[in-house]
């Protein structure tokens, strides 16, 4: 019923945004003017200029709402990015509504009532979308609002498109089949069959009722790639393309213009560009210079128990491989048994290492041996958040083992990181840690930091993988 009416149902989500725009900026006013935060002499204009306000703010908001994608389908989105993308919509809104008023010098206009409007329009969009959210996924669940797809080709792209599908049954979509040239028909995967060739595709479009047509052609059929796209497009089912070298290209590929031909970047790195650098940098220094001072009576503390917990110096530096392949000394507070260099290169620590002692059981299950890279921080060799270092003979191992393990080197190792935060630290596995480093270098920003420090603060110290 939604799906057969969409234009009608993105009409009435326009419609209630703005109802809750208008809603939103009525109720400030009242609470601002006559409500429970009116103050004596604030907001002397007369009531009809900040109503006539609302001819302006209401397209504006839906203009910028547009801009923030916020109209696309919301099928495969989180929430979380929905959330982002309306905190930025009306953080935007507020600004060029201060701007405005600046420019124009319209200063008995209450910033107050601008403040409550912010949170109300917020609050009451935030909840709007999230109620649509579970309608729409309670509807797709019990089987309506649901969109059929096909699949031209048989590969990996195709499997993890299914794999994905099959685990969200809330996007509501539906694989009908798939048809290609070298898999035999009736060949199923994960209750999805192959129901011929790529030659049917002539006769299934104009019979079957599809939503979406998904080309998902292995890479030795890229050859009829152009011909398959030129089909689906004739029988107006919306085409989408899954490329089969998903391994190789980022999530969010960065792509740029060559006089008109487009050039995609194999790996878009966001810290290489020198802003993003330096901001970054800049929040290492304060954050580790502050961490220094604040922690500095822990850390003396932690250093008077490893002195008589054993044998051997209070800080433990080991070689590790930091920006660009380089090599650093790493602090940590010793938290084993003084060892031969041989045999401190036998492996990493393991549960119940008997080369640990007392007090470094503690200190290693709370991460507080880590904490002397605060200097190692302030020095530049690491970062408070990035991908953790290695050792140079685990790095030569891995990085013939692993693909892509390399590109963790092209930012600071970090004192914390997604990896560690999703519980990949100590004995665990490697290769998941790898796709948690990627994913981090690959998708880094300032609010992604921020979020990795509060996990690691709120439940990323005490890990059971910590020995």
């Amino acid at each position: 019923m939604i799906k057969d009416n969409q234009k009608y149902f993105n009409r009435l989500h326009v419609l209630l945004d703005a109802l809750a725009v208008a809603g939103s900026y009525l109720l400030a006013w009242y609470l601002k003017m006559a409500g429970p935060f009116a103050e004596e002499g604030v907001g002397t204009l007369p009531m009809n200029i900040y109503f006539s306000a609302l001819y302006f703010l209401v397209p504006g908001y839906i203009i910028l709402y547009y801009w923030y994608k916020l109209y696309t389908p919301k099928r495969s989105q989180t929430l979380e990015r929905e959330i982002i993308d309306i905190f930025k919509a009306n953080l935007t809104g507020v600004a060029g509504f201060m701007i405005c008023l600046t420019a124009f010098k319209i200063t008995d206009f209450s910033r107050g009532l601008i403040g409550i409007f912010f949170v109300l329009n917020m609050t009451f969009t935030l909840t709007f979308r999230i109620v649509l959210r579970k309608v729409l996924r309670y509807f797709r669940k019990k089987g309506y609002n649901l969109k059929y797809i096909l699949l031209v080709g048989y590969s990996r792209a195709a499997e993890e498109y299914i794999n994905r599908i099959n685990a969200n049954p809330q996007w509501g979509y539906v694989v009908r089949g798939i048809l290609d040239n070298h898999v035999p028909t009736g060949t199923m995967y994960r209750g999805v069959k192959v129901l011929g060739s790529i030659e049917n595709l002539e006769v299934i479009l104009p019979l079957s009722q599809l939503d979406e047509i998904a080309v998902t052609l292995s890479l030795a059929d890229y050859d009829i790639l152009e011909e398959i796209v030129s089909l689906c497009e004739k029988s107006g089912v919306h085409t989408k393309f899954i490329p089969d070298y998903n391994s190789l290209i980022p999530n969010k590929p960065y792509t740029e213009d060559l006089i008109g031909l487009p050039v995609i970047n194999i790996r878009y790195v966001p810290l290489t560009n020198t802003l993003n650098a330096a901001v970054k940098r800049l929040m290492d220094i304060v954050g580790s210079a502050l961490g220094l001072v604040i922690l500095s009576p822990l850390l003396f503390i932690l250093a008077i128990l490893v002195r008589i917990s054993s044998k051997g110096p209070v800080i433990f530096k080991q070689e590790r491989v930091g920006l660009h392949n380089k090599p650093f000394q790493m602090y940590k507070f010793r938290s084993m048994e003084v060892q031969t260099e041989d045999r401190e290169k036998e492996g990493w620590t393991v549960k119940n290492d008997p080369r640990v002692t007392r007090i470094g059981k503690v200190m290693r299950k709370t991460s507080m041996d880590e904490l002397p890279q605060l200097w190692n921080i302030l020095k530049g060799d690491m970062s408070i958040v990035g991908p953790r270092p290695e050792r140079p003979q685990f790095v030569e191992r891995f990085r013939e083992e692993i693909p892509r393990y390399m590109i963790k080197h092209q930012v600071r190792p970090g004192l914390t990181g997604w990896a560690q935060v999703n519980g990949y630290r100590g004995d665990t596995s490697i290769r998941r840690r790898i796709e948690c480093d990627l994913y981090y270098i690959e998708n880094w920003s300032m609010a992604f930091d921020i979020k990795i420090i509060f996990m690691t603060l709120f439940k990323g110290l005490v890990n059971e993988n910590a020995y």
